[in-house]
């Protein structure tokens, strides 16, 4: 298993099935600081910087508690438009980073543009950490995600996972790429114009991914360990920000996951995960049901991130 310490987090396509269980087995080291909310000094004398060239409630401040559960310092910018990269000089990503380096020992970047965290890394010598790049992936909050069904199922080997949403998201990449460490099947589950890409399905063949395309919900729902979930109303995540009109559409029955229909047909173990925010895909009255797990989620945001910062400053090893 390669080293963690000085290392760029920018896709879990290469991962190891060894450096997934690693992480959480950090995580789960440093989870009584969160779960009791202590303050450690593993990172006292080590900084981390936010870039967020795009809007973040749950990435950027549960990365922000991480380092501050770790006893680090935090700085950074959540709106480009506040910097010369986003007024009118629109500094390259290069000029930025290569600046950036000498205020941080490591970067957490979300970028509208896919491949702009992989593109910070060739000009920053301190580990830059994907926090969302465009359509491309998320690797912290899919490592979250499968943290959580490791935590709650035992295992991430023999399980069904439903993905339903729009499969062209980054988080679906990321979880479809990680299923090939793992003895994980998934049924796929999205609106025809937000279907699987051909060259993303080429890839996932090549890495032996196991996965089937469902029309809705309602016809796979009975099989599934775990019920991960994106809007189907989405912004356009290729752009900086996108404003809400006066008119937002519905999400088709086909694509929701109420509370009659997890009642009528879901195993009684199931589990919903969803990175938030949410959209009328899933309404609220299902927070009260056996099978919510997405507050849980969010708290093991914190505790991964934790992870991933001990791990790529050299606190864990």
């Amino acid at each position: 298993m390669r080293s963690f310490l000085g290392r760029d987090i920018l896709s879990l396509k290469d991962f190891s099935r060894d450096e997934f269980l690693r992480v959480f087995q950090v995580a789960e080291d440093l989870k009584p600081y969160a779960r009791d909310r202590r303050n450690t000094d593993l990172l006292k004398n080590k900084t981390l910087l936010t870039a967020f060239y795009q809007p973040s409630t749950r990435t950027r401040l549960s990365t922000e508690a991480a380092m501050h559960r770790l006893g680090g310092h935090v700085l950074g910018f959540s709106d480009a438009k506040m910097t010369r990269a986003g007024d009118f000089y629109q500094e390259s990503i290069k000029d930025t980073f290569h600046m950036l380096e000498y205020y941080a020992d490591v970067i957490a970047i979300r970028h509208f543009q896919q491949g702009a965290p992989a593109e910070a890394a060739r000009w920053a010598s301190v580990p830059v950490i994907n926090c969302g790049d465009g359509w491309g992936e998320h690797p912290t909050q899919v490592l979250t995600d499968l943290y959580t069904i490791w935590l709650e199922k035992g295992t991430l080997d023999g399980l069904r996972v439903l993905c339903v949403g729009d499969m062209r998201m980054r988080t679906m990449h990321s979880i479809l790429y990680a299923a090939s460490q793992f003895d994980l099947s998934a049924d796929v589950v999205s609106p025809p114009e937000m279907s699987l890409l051909p060259e993303f399905k080429a890839e996932l063949d090549a890495m032996g991914v196991s996965y089937r395309e469902v029309p809705s919900v309602a016809d796979c729902l009975a099989d599934a360990d775990v019920i991960y979930m994106e809007p189907v109303v989405q912004a356009d995540y290729t752009q900086s920000r996108v404003e809400r009109g006066s008119e937002t559409g519905r999400t088709p029955e086909a694509y929701r996951v109420t509370r009659p229909l997890l009642a009528d047909r879901a195993k009684r173990d199931a589990i919903i995960l969803h990175s938030l925010p949410r959209m009328d895909e899933l309404p609220e009255d299902v927070d009260e049901t056996r099978h919510q797990r997405y507050w849980v989620e969010a708290f093991n945001g914190v505790v991964m991130r934790m992870a991933l910062l001990s791990l790529v400053l050299g606190a864990a090893e």
